[in-house]
């Protein structure tokens, strides 16, 4: 049986600056026009699709090592209204054979760096007695993820 192949697809305003920000926090890298066009905006045109309905810039994010998912960013009008029922976990502590206070270190380090490019906190989940420490964050947007 084929491994099934499958892209994320996030609505945004600013597809542009959005997989910017997704490429930085998650590692990922723009990705590139096809080879031949200089610009995604010349491959699209040369298949038809309407100057008007294509935007300038990138949208969509690759993974460098080629084993996540692509993550496609799709303009949309309307904006984030309800909580996501579904979000990025960034692992970014080691998980527990790493002791609580580095993985504590780790993720606010993390979060700090997310910070310096548009993101937010949202909250903070400390519960030593569990082992688990995680910082609740928003993208530019206000799309909801948690640095673990």
């Amino acid at each position: 049986m084929q491994d099934p192949k499958f892209q994320i697809t996030v609505d945004c305003h600013d597809p542009d600056a959005q997989a910017r920000f997704w490429a930085a926090a998650l590692d990922y890298e723009l990705q590139p026009p096809p080879e031949g066009f200089a610009t995604w905006r010349e491959y699209w045109t040369s298949l038809g699709v309407p100057p008007d309905e294509v935007d300038d810039g990138f949208d969509a994010i690759v993974d460098r090592s080629d084993r996540g998912p692509r993550v496609w960013f799709q303009r949309v009008p309307e904006t984030k209204s309800l909580k996501n029922r579904i979000h990025f976990d960034l692992f970014v502590g080691g998980g527990r054979a790493v002791p609580l206070e580095e993985r504590k270190r780790r993720v606010r380090a993390k979060a700090t760096e997310l910070e310096a490019i548009g993101a937010t906190v949202r909250n903070v989940m400390d519960s030593p007695g569990q082992g688990h420490f995680a910082i609740g964050m928003n993208d530019p947007e206000g799309n909801e993820f948690d640095v673990v």
